[in-house]
Order: C-alpha cells, then sequence, then structure tokens
C-alpha cells in the first residue's frame, strides 16, 4: 500500500475522543499552509486496515483547518497488537472510522481524562489480565 495516495478519510482512528485543550495548543502552532513543522502521523496496517497510531489531535486539526491529507509515515515501532486491536473495536462500535468521525467528539480536558484515559486504563488491564490467564500452568 502506497502511504502517498492515502488522505485522512482512509485511515481508521485508534482513539474516539479528542482533547479540547491539545486541539486548541496545535491549532495555535499548525499553518495549513505549511506542512513543514507537521509531524507526520504515524500509521501501521492492522488487518489490511491503514490505523493511526497516533497524532488523532492533529488530524482534526487539518480537518478543521479544511485539509484532507497531510504527512503520514510508517509506524515503525513494535506496537501491542491486542491493545490496538481493542482500540479499533471500540473506535469501530462508536462509528468512529475516520478521522472526520473525531471532528464531533471533541470534549473538555476534564472528559478527555475521564472518557479516554480511564477507558484506556480499564481496557489495558483487561488485556494484560487475558494474558495472564492463557499464561500454560494458570
Amino acid at each position: 500500500m502506497d502511504i502517498h495516495i492515502l488522505k485522512l478519510k482512509d485511515l481508521q482512528p485508534s482513539q474516539f475522543y479528542i482533547s479540547e485543550k491539545k486541539l486548541r495548543d496545535i491549532e495555535g502552532w499548525f499553518d495549513a499552509g505549511d506542512l513543514s513543522r507537521f509531524p507526520p502521523i504515524p500509521v501501521k496496517l492492522l488487518d489490511g486496515t491503514p490505523v493511526m497510531t497516533d497524532g488523532h489531535t492533529r488530524a482534526v486539526a487539518a480537518l478543521r483547518a479544511g485539509l484532507d491529507a497531510v504527512p503520514l509515515v510508517w509506524d515503525e515501532d513494535d506496537l501491542d497488537w491486542e491493545m490496538y486491536r481493542a482500540c479499533v473495536k471500540a473506535c469501530r462500535e462508536r462509528a468512529v472510522l475516520s478521522p472526520a468521525d473525531l471532528l464531533t467528539r471533541i470534549v473538555s480536558e476534564a472528559e478527555y481524562r475521564e472518557k479516554w484515559d480511564a477507558w484506556c486504563d480499564a481496557m489495558q488491564a483487561s488485556v494484560e489480565r487475558c494474558r495472564v490467564c492463557r499464561q500454560p500452568g494458570l
């Protein structure tokens, strides 16, 4: 898959809320006419689908500025695929299928911590419990 032809609409988010504070901070430096300071959004293929592994707030800032494409880069990090699958599944269950779907999911910092950070913590704990349960001899 050629990453250079992907548009924001082609990317599956792995996060289903955006922090309003973080978005304001990004929009303070973001210049839609000059993407030279825009850190590329990392993408990995998950079961054949290009998934954003980070940069959700930057993607939303770009969409709000009228852009449909931004710099992307293949994420070379070794990621916890179980956790990403759980995040992507949760996004899909909430009809978050592209960064555009995050435009209506911008919440206050307190709500972000409550709705996203707390969900992530609980999901990670659940994934870890499942891993322990699958260990031989337990």
